[in-house]
């Protein structure tokens, strides 16, 4: 078993009980005692976990757990859907932009129009885009192995996004802090987009208020890296802003579209 997967293994059994033992995760998970006191050593550093005596207890469980696409999918629908709509503003014809995995860069695929370029890794995305079939919209979906968020990862979805360079990445957050940056709960998602953070010419994040504030294991970037954050409610503390531009949705209920006579 891969250390990403035994760091999810432990972070999963803390979501579900307060503490655990080192005995009981090396025999659960096949491996010996001193690889798990390793393994707790690494997720006490990263704050995903508090190391005790003989074990580990939780911390910040809940922002140590992916919980997947199809849970997140039906989460503040409303909220994803104008940071997507605010979102695709920024995009001009003709740019190649990237789209990582997640259900708010999900729902940015309906306000996407050609001719543009698009690579991404999100499984869902590039079904949606390529059902749309929409004119002059050319898809390249990266390969690699598929993560809890339908998002492909690990080193051959990092050496294709590297291959590429591309004028906007608009990334999802697990986590997104003043201090800790950008983060995610999955180790092997963090490098892939850490990949795209560095392919871009603007990195674009699209958060819901939920997420400032929250720090997950695996650091992808600096907020310092981050050209402008698009959320649906700017956040209280102003270091976010003494850093990186933040865009909210026009305050007011969204026009509707207009009949074509």
């Amino acid at each position: 078993m891969l250390a990403a997967d035994r760091h999810a293994a432990i972070l999963a059994k803390l979501g579900v009980r307060r503490t655990v033992r080192v005995g009981e995760l090396a025999e659960a998970l096949g491996v010996s005692e001193m690889t798990i006191r390793r393994d707790i050593d690494v997720l006490d550093s990263a704050g995903a976990l508090r190391k005790v005596h003989g074990g580990a207890a939780s911390r910040t469980a809940l922002s140590a757990i992916e919980p997947g696409f199809g849970v997140n999918a039906d989460q503040r629908i409303e909220a994803k859907e104008s940071i997507a709509a605010t979102a695709a503003a920024l995009i001009q014809p003709g740019m190649t932009v990237a789209l990582t995995g997640g259900t708010t860069t999900y729902r940015l695929v309906e306000h996407i129009s050609g001719p543009l370029t698009i690579l991404t890794n999100s499984v869902p995305a590039a079904e949606k885009l390529h059902r749309a079939a929409t004119p002059g919209v050319t898809v390249l979906l990266t390969g690699g192995e598929r993560s809890p968020s339908e998002a492909l990862v690990g080193p051959i979805a990092a050496a294709t996004v590297r291959s590429f360079n591309v004028d906007l990445c608009f990334m999802g957050a697990h986590g997104v802090d003043a201090q800790a940056g950008i983060t995610t709960p999955n180790l092997a998602e963090a490098d892939t987009n850490r990949a795209f953070a560095e392919q871009c010419g603007r990195l674009i994040v699209l958060a819901d208020s939920t997420k400032f504030g929250t720090v997950s294991l695996a650091r992808i970037t600096g907020i310092e890296r981050v050209h402008c954050i698009v959320t649906d409610s700017e956040p209280d503390d102003p270091r976010y802003a003494r850093t990186t531009s933040i865009l909210t949705p026009p305050t007011g209920p969204s026009p509707k579209p207009q009949d074509t006579p």
